[in-house]
């Protein structure tokens, strides 16, 4: 871990075919395996092996193992290496670049917490609006019993942490740094309360300090670690569209937030949606919907309120809807312009009357005029109108018990 980059796939391909023993063995001697050489020179684009040996003998040689892992240890901070109990498998499908070992730092297992988890990413500079949806999920997502994993960044990150510890569960921070290094610093006390409840992991060792690659490479971590992931908010060239790609490339899902079109942190967004890379994210539910189990979460349907008027039987409404707003109008021209014969209209005008949706005037029937005063009803009274049957040409005219009110339209 001391002598590579983190991601460096030469390095993950070594450990993968020849483990790490023989691979540090072979960094020492500078001579690496010739059926690994053979095979990298039949690359399209064949790596200088021989620089990246002499960078790989020089990091190494100045490298303390020992150290680094007493500097873990009084940090509190534990090596977690593949194969161990806590090491989350679905990483094992970054392939050579899987990490060769991960720092974790705190109290949440980290393989658990990883099992039903989703990726909350998006832009450092959110708008308020982009907190307030990372919030959002990082709390409804929560309280369903996913983790959320994020970078620990400002903006949506942060949001989506601190929504997460809102609902007393864990969450998990991909670091681009050292675990014994916050950054951003201001985020100090998030981290310690991520600590508590959740964990801080890292592919850098104790004391290495952040930079604008490393921060690109990581989100291969947030991605891997997550059944799916969701961009709040994102500019064309942002680190979340990056963490996007990595999702797409693992076949996992991904999800995006819309936001307003004249909204520069939304346009990575809406370039997902419209090339459908994405599938459009507006609550919790969404997103769980999303990478739930087929069938068990299922989001629910979204339907339109509910108002008196639709209680009401179709020849009524078309009745209604001839009835004008100004002036007048009388029975037979009501009749023509809804469509219904005279004695039908009649009935429907006497029961519509009664109920308070139309009133006399000078010139015939009009809509009644509404007020806009709300009486408080008490909570035992039954708000919700009786269902109007049917008409049948053989039943007498509909009593104006049948129709639903305004009134009780306006209490609803």
């Amino acid at each position: 871990m001391r002598a590579a980059d983190v991601g460096d796939t030469i390095m993950g391909s070594l450990v993968a075919e020849y483990g790490a023993p023989r691979t540090v063995q072979a960094i020492r001697a500078r001579t690496l395996p010739r059926e690994f050489v053979a095979r990298q020179a039949q690359q399209p684009r064949p790596p200088d092996l021989t620089s990246r040996l002499n960078a790989w003998y020089t990091r190494l040689a100045a490298a303390n193992p020992a150290a680094d892992l007493e500097t873990g240890r009084r940090a509190g901070a534990r090596l977690i290496i593949p194969g161990s109990p806590e090491w989350p498998t679905q990483l094992d499908q970054l392939g050579r670049s899987r990490p060769l070992a991960l720092w974790a730092y705190g109290n949440a297992d980290l393989r658990f917490s990883c099992l039903t988890s989703v990726a909350v990413v998006g832009a450092r500079a959110a708008t308020p609006y982009g907190s307030h949806i990372a919030a959002q999920l990082g709390v409804g997502l929560s309280e369903e019993g996913w983790t959320v994993v994020s970078g620990g960044a400002y903006g949506v990150d942060g949001a989506a942490h601190k929504g997460a510890l809102a609902a007393d569960a864990p969450t998990v921070v991909v670091l681009a740094c050292g675990v014994d290094i916050c950054y951003p610093g201001s985020h100090e006390r998030l981290f310690a309360s991520i600590r508590e409840q959740g964990v801080l992991i890292s592919e850098c060792p104790p004391g290495v300090h952040p930079t604008r690659a490393r921060f690109l490479i990581r989100n291969r971590l947030i991605a891997a670690l997550s059944r799916g992931t969701v961009v709040v908010e994102a500019a064309i060239r942002s680190g979340a569209l990056n963490t996007a790609s990595h999702a797409l490339f693992l076949n996992r899902h991904l999800g995006a937030v819309p936001g307003p079109v004249t909204s520069a942190m939304s346009a990575g967004c809406h370039k997902l949606l419209r090339e459908r890379k994405a599938v459009c994210i507006t609550s919790p539910e969404d997103m769980i919907d999303l990478v739930g189990a087929l069938g068990d979460d299922l989001s629910p349907q979204t339907r339109a309120p509910a108002v008196a008027r639709d209680r009401l039987n179709e020849p009524t409404k078309k009745v209604l809807d001839a009835v004008p707003t100004r002036g007048g109008a009388g029975p037979a021209s009501i009749a023509v312009a809804a469509g219904m014969n005279l004695n039908a209209t009649l009935s429907a005008l006497g029961g519509l009357a009664a109920a308070g949706y139309i009133e006399r005037s000078a010139n015939g029937w009009r809509l009644r005029k509404t007020t806009t005063t709300y009486r408080k009803s008490p909570d035992s009274v039954a708000l919700d109108p009786p269902l109007t049957p049917e008409p049948d040409p053989t039943d007498t005219p509909p009593s104006p018990d049948d129709f639903p009110t305004p009134d009780e339209t306006h209490a609803t």
